[in-house]
């Protein structure tokens, strides 16, 4: 197993990923679904409806909720909060960097953006 694969696999055992119905049922109960695809994948796939859209590298200062430059969204650390990348890779490690932030309940969807679209879930664009 190579150092990422490594890396990867200790991420997920610490997150409690949810499947793309289930990350619809978060966002219906006033879960945050934050999408961190690059632009070029937005512009050519589409977004999630009502999803916030931030880039990865900006992630931590936007969703920290005692942060100067936090989101409106980014309110609590109880926050329900699942991280979309497009296939479900970056978005367990950005996870994770949101626990270090105290964001207990942040996860991510289980094969990212392109398995919410393969679930038939509405998308814009």
């Amino acid at each position: 197993m190579s150092g990422i694969d490594e890396l990867l696999t200790r991420a997920r055992r610490a997150l409690t990923r949810v499947d793309p119905e289930q990350a619809a049922a978060l966002q219906a109960t006033g879960g945050l679904l934050v999408d961190i695809r690059y632009a070029e994948l937005r512009e050519r796939d589409g977004t999630i409806p009502g999803a916030l859209i931030v880039e990865r590298n900006e992630l931590e200062w936007r969703l920290d909720p005692t942060g100067a430059h936090r989101a409106p969204e980014a309110t609590h650390h109880a926050l329900p909060v699942v991280v979309i990348c497009n296939e479900g890779y970056a978005s367990s490690l950005a996870a994770v960097s949101l626990h270090a932030l105290g964001l207990h309940r942040a996860t991510d969807l289980i094969g990212g953006f392109q398995a919410w679209r393969a679930a038939g879930l509405p998308v814009d664009g």
